[in-house]
Parts: C-alpha cells; structure tokens; sequence
C-alpha cells in the first residue's frame, strides 16, 4: 500500500471517530462556555423540545437580544441557551479545539511517516 493510501486511510479513520462524537463534543463546549442547561422533564417540555432544529445552534431573538438554542431531543433530551456573550465563548473554545485537533491529526500523520513501514519487509496477506 502507498504511503498515500495510508495517510488517506489515517485521516478518513480519525474523521470517523470525530464525526460519532459530534454532538457530545458540541455540549461539551456548550458547557466550557456556560450555556444554561435546560432539560425536557416534562412531556409538554419534550415535545417542543422536539420541534426545535435538532442538534444545531440556532439564533433566536427576544426583546431586541439575541440568545442561541442547541435542542438535543435523542440524547439528553435538552436545550442549551446562551447570551451573545456564552456564543463569543463557545465560538473561542470551539476554534481552540479544532486547531488543538488539527496538531494532533498532524502529529500522527508525521509519527506513522517515521516508522517507515516498508523497511521491515513483507507483512504476509492480510498486513500492509
């Protein structure tokens, strides 16, 4: 397998494993930014809950303010709400996290790039 392929196969691998964690990441930094929590206890509550854009921060203005709302109905079935100030900090630590991502993706890529796999030879079927 070239190197290529390899690297391809790295990278597709680690986008999958960050693709599953999405949402836990997003209420994570939700969280680091001090959105309040709200959860749906109540089955009136679940319901609208339901019947918010699902699992994205979205914009919502109210007496000339905005706040931001990220509903989670599958998960933890709740609502995370947020001043300008709470999406300012969640915006800082969510570009924080994607850069720290992107050394570590890096990093890796070089590290497999040292070992230099081809020098030990074949691996049999099966290895590459």
């Amino acid at each position: 397998m070239s190197k290529h392929i390899h690297y391809v196969l790295v990278v597709a691998v680690s986008l999958a494993g960050c693709a599953s964690m999405g949402a836990q990441d997003t209420e994570d930094m939700l969280s680091a930014a001090q959105f309040t929590m709200k959860k749906a206890d109540t089955p009136a509550k679940l319901s609208l809950l339901r019947s918010l854009t699902q699992n994205k921060i979205m914009a919502h203005s109210k007496n000339g303010k905005n706040y931001y709302i990220y509903a989670d109905a599958a998960q933890c079935q709740c609502l995370y709400a947020g001043t300008e100030i709470n999406y300012q900090q969640y915006q800082q630590i969510r570009l924080a996290k994607n850069i720290a991502d992107d050394q570590l993706a890096a990093a890796e890529m070089n590290q497999s790039a040292m070992m230099n796999w081809g020098g030990w030879g074949p691996w049999g079927p099966g290895f590459y």
